[in-house]
């Protein structure tokens, strides 16, 4: 998924994390609701200002940043 065009990044919004759409929802937000055991259904109905593809987004951002991470150490 191509996420550039959902996740922001923004120095004056949230301290410079990255964000949904400019919104104030931070990629972290998401990620810690899906852990601490909600769904995307969940999620969605505690936040209807998102989709389904901001949520994958989400995802696509951490994966993507993981992998840099691992490179980096290697």
């Amino acid at each position: 998924m191509n996420y550039s065009k959902i996740i922001t990044i923004e120095p004056g919004k949230r301290s410079g994390k990255p964000c949904i759409r400019g919104m104030r929802i931070t990629v972290a937000d998401v990620l810690e609701y899906l852990a601490s055991g909600m769904t995307e259904a969940d999620i969605l109905r505690d936040f209807p200002e998102l989709t389904p593809d901001d949520i994958h987004a989400c995802l696509a951002f951490a994966a993507e940043r993981e992998k840099k991470l691992v490179m980096a150490i290697a």
